[in-house]
């Protein structure tokens, strides 16, 4: 089994097994914002059990790998995006920084805990990661079977098969030609036999169609990519999606004095196109006042034609409804997830 050490050492290592994150749950509960993605680096400090100075030298020694896997530095507008859409939902006595702060995702933590020598919690996490790396090198591959070949999942249920209505069934049958006494209840073990044979065939079949692939389904990595972005780039991005369908004289406002729209411009036949973004948790929702902040920029001081709310996360039922009411198009996570796979919008069309 490799050492503790080579996580230490080796960042092609570290690199390998960046993607189990879940570890960091299996030692210690990691307190997230309210974003649902990221921590400060005095919550890294906590969770590790170390001092704060002590995560500071750290980033800096190890600065560029840290930022590859989902540490970032706000300042200027981002840090007043950050600020206002996250940091304001968190309780009143939440230190709030003044020139910048650094954010931190559960990847960059598990970073972290590979290159964090002297933290108990950081040595839990790693004896775990090389655990997991051991018993993926260990565990036999199967080799795969043949195109005509009957699956393992068939020859399960070809056995239960077999053995509940070729075997125990016929059993109970004879049982009760020749016994009077017990009849009544082998005939009701019988039909329980009979109802256990049928749901499994049920479960077989419901595990086929959850399994089987959807050619409908958007890519894979699609959200993830977006939800990995901060809050510049997911506007970058929803302004290309707008160009891509068509859409003209794009131009991302977001930030200081966007007056509440983060991109303008106008959709394919002319129309002005007014646009907010928010990259939120997926466990989040818009609710029905973000709408109203919505309308008021966008249909008063912007007289928007087309007004699109984007958002990673659900909306609320009353801000749906707020929406629809208002003609603001609500492009929740399921809605953006298969515009960004290629599905244009129908209201730029």
């Amino acid at each position: 089994m490799i050492n503790e050490s080579a996580l230490l050492e080796s960042k092609s290592l570290r690199d390998s097994v960046l993607e189990r994150t879940d570890v960091l749950d299996r030692v210690k509960a990691l307190s997230l914002l309210p974003d649902g993605m990221h921590v400060t680096t005095a919550t890294v400090a906590a969770y590790f059990g170390v001092s704060v100075e002590a995560i500071r030298q750290l980033k800096a020694r190890h600065h560029e790998e840290l930022s590859v896997n989902g540490m970032v530095t706000l300042k200027g507008p981002d840090l007043a995006e950050f600020k206002r859409d996250v940091l304001s939902r968190c309780p009143g006595n939440y230190p709030q920084p003044r020139s910048s702060l650094t954010l931190y995702s559960r990847r960059a933590v598990l970073n972290i805990a590979m290159l964090l020598r002297d933290s108990d919690v950081a040595r839990q996490v790693r004896a775990y990661l090389l655990d997991m790396e051991y018993l993926a090198r260990t565990q036999p591959v199967e080799a795969p079977a043949a195109p005509d070949a009957v699956s393992l999942d068939d020859r399960i249920d070809q056995r239960i098969t077999h053995i509940l209505g070729k075997t125990v069934v016929p059993m109970f049958n004879a049982l009760i030609e020749t016994s009077g006494e017990h009849r009544k209840e082998l005939i009701a073990l019988r039909a329980g036999v009979q109802r256990i044979e049928q749901r499994l065939h049920q479960h077989h079949q419901r595990l086929k169609r959850l399994e089987g692939v959807r050619d409908d389904r958007p890519s894979i990595g699609v959200m993830a990519a977006m939800d990995a972005m901060n809050g510049r780039t997911f506007e970058g991005h929803m302004a290309k999606l707008l160009r891509r369908d068509g859409c003209t004289d794009i131009v991302v406002v977001g930030g200081h004095g966007d007056r509440g729209v983060d991109i303008i411009g106008r959709t394919a036949d002319g129309r002005r196109l007014v646009a907010q973004c928010k990259r939120f948790a997926p466990y989040l929702k818009i609710t029905s006042s973000d709408i109203q902040k919505f309308i008021g920029s966008a249909k008063v001081l912007h007289s928007a034609e087309v007004a699109l709310f984007v958002a990673t996360c659900p909306f609320t039922p009353d801000a749906l409804q707020l929406a629809a009411e208002t003609g603001v198009i609500a492009v929740h996570r399921g809605m953006l997830e298969e515009w960004a796979a290629g599905e244009p919008l129908k209201i730029l069309e």
